[in-house]
Formats: C-alpha cells, sequence, structure tokens
C-alpha cells in the first residue's frame, strides 16, 4: 500500500476517526456546546418538556421508578435539566451515554457509560445522535454508475473511490436513488442500526431521536454533509478540528416503526407554545410579564418554523411486560 492510498478513506471510517478518535472532535474540553448550540442550549424549557415526556412514559408504563438514557449525551446539560425538572415522587435512573470522558461536576446520580445500557424500562433519549453516527457518502461519476466518495482527512479534499455495491447499494435504491452525474448522497444504513440498536436495547418504554433531517420526498441532491466550528458552518474536514455532520433520512431510521413528526408539534404537544402573555399581566404584576414574555420567545424560538422548530422527532413505543429495572 502506498502513501497515496494510505492518504484516502472512505467518510465513514474518516469521520469515525476525526470525531471519536483519541484526538477526536468531541473529546475536547469545551465540549459540543463551543462549537454549536442545540436545542438544549437554548433554553431549559427543552429539559422541562422532556421531564414532562418522561413522565407520560412512567404513566404509561405504570410505575414511579425509571430509566432516563440521553444517547449523545455531550456533557450532561439535558441529564442535568431533566433531573432538575422531574415531577416530585418520580424516582429517576439517569445513564448519560457519551464516548467521551465523565464531565466534572456531573450530578453524582448519573451513570456515565459509553453504550446503551440494556434492559431498562422508561425513556431513551437522542437529541442530535444520529446526526454524528457516521455514514458512507456516495456519488455519481460521468458514466452515470454510483461510486463511493474518499476523503483525504489533511485538507478535505475528495475523489471517487470503487463503486458502490451490496447492502449499500441496496439502501440507496430504496431510500435515496441517484441518477444524475454528480448527484451525492450520504448512506444512512449505519444510522438505521445504530437506531435500531438503541431502541432495542429498552425492555420497555419510549424512544425518541431528534435532529435535523429529511425523507425520500424531499431528499437534497447533493447531500448535506458539513461541519461546524465555533458556532459557524464550515466546509466538513475530518482531522479532529470541526465537527463532521449530516442530516438524517428519518423515514429510513423509522421504517421499523414509528412516527415522525417536526419539533414544533412535539414541543407544542408538551406545552411549549410560544405564546405571549396577556399585556394585563404588565400591569398587575409587571415582572411576572418580563418573565413570561422571556419564556414565551425561548419558546418561539424552539418552535420556529425554518429554525428549530422544522426539526424531526422519531418516536418508537417499546412494549413490554410489568417489571425489569429502571
Amino acid at each position: 500500500m502506498t502513501d497515496e492510498t494510505c492518504q484516502w478513506q472512505g467518510w465513514r471510517e474518516a469521520t469515525e476517526q476525526a470525531l471519536y478518535g483519541p484526538e477526536g472532535f468531541f473529546r475536547r474540553p469545551e465540549g459540543p456546546a463551543g462549537h454549536f448550540r442545540t436545542s438544549v442550549h437554548a433554553s431549559p424549557l427543552f429539559a422541562g418538556a422532556v421531564a414532562r415526556l418522561l413522565a407520560e412514559v412512567a404513566e404509561e408504563l405504570g410505575t414511579d421508578e425509571l430509566a432516563f438514557v440521553d444517547v449523545g449525551a455531550g456533557r450532561g446539560e439535558l441529564l442535568t435539566g431533566v433531573l432538575a425538572a422531574v415531577p416530585s415522587g418520580l424516582s429517576v435512573r439517569a445513564y448519560g451515554v457519551e464516548r467521551a470522558d465523565r464531565p466534572t461536576g456531573l450530578d453524582p446520580r448519573v451513570e456515565w457509560t459509553d453504550r446503551v445500557p440494556e434492559g431498562v424500562r422508561g425513556l431513551l433519549f437522542a437529541n442530535e445522535w444520529l446526526d454524528n453516527v457516521p455514514v458512507e457518502v456516495a456519488a455519481v461519476d460521468e458514466a452515470g454508475t454510483v461510486r463511493y466518495v474518499e476523503v483525504r482527512a489533511a485538507d478535505g479534499a475528495e475523489r471517487l473511490g470503487k463503486v458502490v455495491e451490496g447492502p449499500d447499494a441496496e439502501w440507496l435504491e430504496r431510500w435515496w436513488p441517484l441518477a444524475e452525474p454528480g448527484e451525492r448522497a450520504e448512506i444512512g444504513r449505519s444510522r438505521d442500526e445504530a437506531w435500531a440498536a438503541a431502541v432495542g436495547a429498552l425492555a420497555a418504554g419510549t424512544a425518541v431521536a431528534v435532529d435535523y433531517g429529511h425523507v425520500r420526498e424531499s431528499r437534497p441532491p447533493f447531500g448535506t454533509l458539513t461541519g461546524f466550528r465555533a458556532g459557524r458552518e464550515v466546509t466538513a474536514v475530518p482531522d479532529g478540528s470541526c465537527d463532521v455532520t449530516a442530516h438524517v433520512a428519518m423515514d429510513a431510521c423509522a421504517s421499523a416503526g414509528g412516527e415522525v413528526v417536526t419539533q414544533r408539534e412535539a414541543l407544542r404537544r408538551l406545552g411549549v407554545r410560544g405564546e405571549r402573555p396577556p399585556l394585563s399581566l404588565a400591569s398587575s404584576d409587571p415582572g411576572a410579564y418580563v418573565r413570561a414574555l422571556a419564556s414565551a420567545g425561548e419558546a418561539a424560538e424552539l418552535t420556529a418554523r425554518g429554525g428549530l422548530g422544522d426539526f424531526l422527532w422519531l418516536t418508537r413505543r417499546v412494549p413490554g411486560a410489568p417489571g425489569g429495572r429502571a
């Protein structure tokens, strides 16, 4: 194998190393929040809504003891918010699933692990996790043949590699057909498998994946692969200096079951509505009016069309017999 050959990799392998390797992006001390803002960071209303969903799952399971599993937990921000908002009388065993080290100062009630716990009953919540499950990228060459895109980690340069065959080709045919030269796609098979494994780890309860995504009727013709660094979108270069991410083919992940709705729909059902407080409150209780107005602004951001409200929520319920462990 020549030095030149060693420089080129498929995007899945390169992203795996860039994000999760010893010097990977997600192991950096500032954590993901140092580079991009998610719904969790936008407002504590998001964690409050997840806590209400957790209470609903407890009621469905007929228990006051259950698990909350945060997959792709970052530095534990959502876990911290949910534990603070859990209704009294509900006993929650919290798990943070992340490949980075346990954050300093995290609530000692949280069990930190690099894999989804098996056999628990409760709510599994994956906020912006699937978009960071590495995928292969494919493109159509000038002759109309679909090939893997290879990347050079040092600078993000690309070239076309081997013809896409086997299960990856079957996935593209079913979920993201490519035809015209220059068209690109991210092959979401690895995400489908990761999601299925996460759902399969639940003994009973509900699993939710929240991400920016698309469905077959609205696939972008040139893919969505991109990077983020210090709050700005940048060219994806798999050298560990930036996030490497791509939108999720949510309908493919949902093919084994589940419902897909927008974040706007999901949060409004959970009481996050963004409605302005009545002006009369400004006269009767100015302080309460200011607080309510700020909360409404945060809710509006979380549910805004063209913004966070367009994120997709994939919800899958896992029926199970009474009993089991939290």
